[in-house]
């Protein structure tokens, strides 16, 4: 069997790079900057105050309380025509800058107006409830590496600079199919020896979530010539064709046939459970990841094949989802020759995390997979897993943070 860490590293360096596009902000999110974005003025552009309240001068305070002359009211968007002076202060919203001669900021609610004047109640420090020019981002400071896979902050933040966003790897195209004769729509009635289709609708929602657009070939029966017409479909419109069942060694898996004619495809048992049999190659040189046919095999192979090969193919430097030191509470007996995925629900509880096994483990048990949000990666050599015992978790529900070196060594 080819080992986990072999396989991923040859996906990956398989997978070629998307064009570098420019997008606007609104429809960038989940995609890859390419270059590096640096700030072009101060953020925020001038010193202003963090709170409502009242511009002082913070020696005025030292015998609190102490009443002062409002000279003005400046509320957010206007800016203080007069300065102030000892024994007096400016009435101030959040956001407004900060009047000339005052350096810090008393909260509202420390204060008693009167007509024409304030109370203050609480003294405060020099530069409290102040947000100085700068002081988020300073003029030429680095804001984005390239490689950075953009999330709602981020386009939060290159908005307040003022500028266009960067260019980026454009949005990868995912062909999916199903195949099989036994698979049937979800909305179909069940007859003898049929299946619902769990798959496509899930690998839809995966690819989704990573960023990609999807091309729905459907599922396609056991048939060589509909199966060849899909699989060219599919290669001729998208970056990547994805495929679920018929990798394995039966004799209806007509998926292998295929594949053998239409492409240059690897057919590996990966030392892994679940998801053993699994297809890597080319289709009219477009990629091709045949995945197994059980649903929790299929995601297993979509997390640690497919989805750091698109993230990859967009330009991104962190792949892998993270990886926390955990304990199992429960016994699992794995197989010491593959590394295993056990499904898991995970807490953090007395300074640590704790994972209890989500259900059965079974590669058909999506009930498992659903009620899950890590996996706990038992190592090859493994065996039994007694309760306690040290794992790591793999928290698939957090977004990536591991880069390849970092995951594959």
């Amino acid at each position: 069997m080819k080992p986990l860490a072999d396989a991923q590293r040859d996906v990956l360096a398989a997978m070629p790079e998307l064009p570098v596009v420019d997008e606007p902000l609104g429809s960038a999110l989940g995609l890859v900057t390419a270059r590096r974005v640096v700030a072009p003025a101060d953020v925020p552009p001038f010193t202003n105050s963090a709170m409502d309240g009242y511009a002082v001068i913070a020696a005025d305070l030292a015998g609190v309380p102490v009443r002062l002359e409002v000279l003005e009211d400046v509320p957010a968007g206007s800016v203080a025509t007069r300065a102030v002076r000892p024994g007096a202060a400016i009435k101030i919203m959040t956001g407004a800058p900060l009047p000339d001669g005052a350096d810090a900021v008393v909260p509202v609610e420390d204060t008693r107006p009167g007509d024409g004047s304030v109370e203050i109640m609480a003294a405060v420090p020099a530069g409290a409830s102040v947000r100085p020019a700068g002081g988020d981002l300073a003029a030429g400071a680095p804001v984005l590496e390239a490689g950075v896979r953009l999330g709602p902050a981020h386009l939060g933040m290159l908005a307040s600079l003022g500028v266009p966003l960067p260019p980026v790897r454009r949005r990868p195209v995912a062909a999916v199919m199903s195949t099989g004769d036994e698979v049937l729509p979800p909305e179909a009635d069940l007859s003898p020896g049929k299946i619902r289709d769990s798959n496509r609708p899930m690998l839809r929602a995966l690819l989704a979530e990573v960023g990609a657009e999807v091309v729905d070939l459907g599922i396609v029966g056991d048939d060589a010539t509909a199966l060849q017409a899909a699989l060219a479909e599919g290669a001729e419109r998208a970056d990547i064709v994805i495929t679920s069942g018929g990798v394995s060694m039966g004799e209806y898996d007509l998926v292998k046939a295929v594949l053998a004619e239409l492409g240059e495809v690897d057919f590996w048992q990966v030392a892994m459970q679940p998801a053993k049999p699994f297809a890597f190659g080319t289709v009219a040189g477009t990629p091709l990841f045949g995945l197994p046919g059980n649903p929790v095999s299929s995601m297993v192979a979509f997390e640690q094949f497919v989805r750091p090969g698109l993230l990859r193919m967009m330009g991104a430097t962190r792949l892998f989802r993270p990886r926390v030191p955990g304990v199992l509470d429960d016994e699992a007996d794995t197989n010491p020759e593959k590394t295993v995925f056990l499904r898991v629900t995970t807490r953090f509880a007395d300074g640590r995390w704790r994972a209890a096994l989500s259900g059965g483990q079974a590669s058909n048990v999506l009930s498992a997979l659903a009620a899950a949000d890590a996996f706990a990666v038992i190592p090859v050599g493994t065996g039994l897993v007694t309760a306690g015992s040290e794992v790591d978790l793999e928290m698939f529900r957090w977004p990536e943070t591991r880069t390849a070196a970092e995951a594959l060594g």
